[in-house]
């Protein structure tokens, strides 16, 4: 388990700012799912619990693998705000109650890592230890991973629909099935690496830690605003809701000026309508860094199956992405950049991605225990 960072963006400020684009999101099993209409699916009977819980949001679902199909089957999904429950028991409990169901298991996707049974993460309301949940919800199998080790298996289930494409340098034909590179901005910055296979395996890292490297001029007047000299500023420092206003901030200071800013959601709605020179400059170098990152991964990694780069809120500027200089500096690594010019790079929204992420993990795992025990 790694510590990749709360991945629903800007935590609280950003979460209140977008209710909207959360009701979108569950509208539409509101209206189609029932309890009725979960009972008369096929394949209830053997559906479990995955579920993607940040320090905001908790996202569940009811999933089947149904014989035959290759992508799992979400019977139901809810999204519920963690601020409105005691625990993430009662968010369970509720999400059952209402479907009128009880499964035995549980795949919990969540930000931090697992540490003598709890989940170690700082942005998380309240403890989740998995050996507690199974006795208070009377659960056969609780298992925890990863959010960002979660969105790296959702990836293989992506729809077509919910990617924007920055960068296709193989428009109209197939996916490549190579490395896959999941890298995500939000309270902290997250990325996971899911390499080619049956089943696929997943790498969850620490490379939001990585030095930052700032570019001599404007960049590294902002670096110095930042970070005494001499002194290790990781990625996360800038590519993350705290860090847009650390840079925000700091690019006030250089210009003389007020920062009356002070929400990393009012940052970026002021950049996207180019309303204040200072947020607008803010976002370009935000999505330079981002795209100097998320080259270095794809160098790193070999992410010939493309990168992704997940979060709500990158889905709703990726006009201003792409106007910046993400892509330019995703491709300017000197003589890599042939191998560059040949790496897909996306935004996704994930939604439900780390829902039905978590879901294929503990199947993969399922299947690989049943396998090891035929042997």
């Amino acid at each position: 388990m790694r510590d990749g960072g709360n991945h629903e963006g800007y935590g609280t400020a950003r979460e209140a700012s977008t209710t909207e684009a959360f009701l979108d999101e569950v509208a539409p099993y509101r209206e189609a799912v029932s309890p009725a209409s979960v009972m008369s699916l096929p394949g209830h009977q053997d559906a479990f619990l995955a579920a993607d819980v940040g320090g905001t949001h908790a996202r569940i679902g009811l999933i089947a693998f149904q014989p035959g199909q290759g992508v799992p089957a979400t019977l139901a999904y809810r999204v519920y705000p963690c601020a409105d429950f005691s625990g993430f028991d009662a968010i369970v409990r509720a999400f059952c109650d209402e479907f009128s169901v009880e499964p035995q298991r549980l795949a919990l996707a969540c930000a931090g890592f697992l540490h003598e049974g709890e989940v170690v993460n700082n942005n998380l309301r309240w403890p989740i230890v998995p050996a507690e949940l199974e006795r208070a919800l009377s659960l056969r199998e609780v298992k925890v991973l990863n959010d960002f080790e979660a969105l790296a298996y959702g990836t293989a289930y992506l729809d077509p629909a919910g990617v924007i494409t920055l960068h296709d340098p193989r428009r109209n034909k197939p996916a490549q099935a190579g490395t896959v590179v999941v890298v995500g901005p939000g309270t902290g910055l997250g990325v996971a690496v899911r390499f080619p296979g049956t089943p696929p395996q997943v790498l969850a890292t620490e490379a939001g830690h990585i030095q930052l490297a700032a570019r001599v001029g404007r960049e590294q007047a902002v670096l110095g605003e930042l970070v005494p000299p001499d002194a290790h500023i990781p990625y996360d420092s800038v590519l993350s809701g705290p860090g847009l206003m650390r840079v925000y901030q700091a690019v006030c200071r250089l210009d003389g000026v007020a920062a009356p800013l002070h929400e990393p959601a009012a940052i970026t709605a002021a950049a996207c309508a180019e309303t204040t020179a200072q947020a607008v400059e803010t976002l370009q170098l935000f999505c330079g860094w981002l795209g100097s990152f998320a080259g270095d991964l794809a160098m790193l990694y070999g992410a010939t199956g493309g990168i992704y780069v997940a979060g709500g809120f990158l889905s709703r500027m990726t006009d201003f992405m792409a106007k910046s200089s993400f892509v330019s500096r995703f491709l300017d690594k000197g003589v890599m950049r042939p191998f560059q010019q040949s790496v897909p790079v996306h935004v996704v929204d994930h939604a439900q991605l780390g829902v039905i992420g978590a879901a294929s993990w503990l199947m993969n795992h399922a299947d690989q225990r049943l396998q090891d025990l035929q042997d």
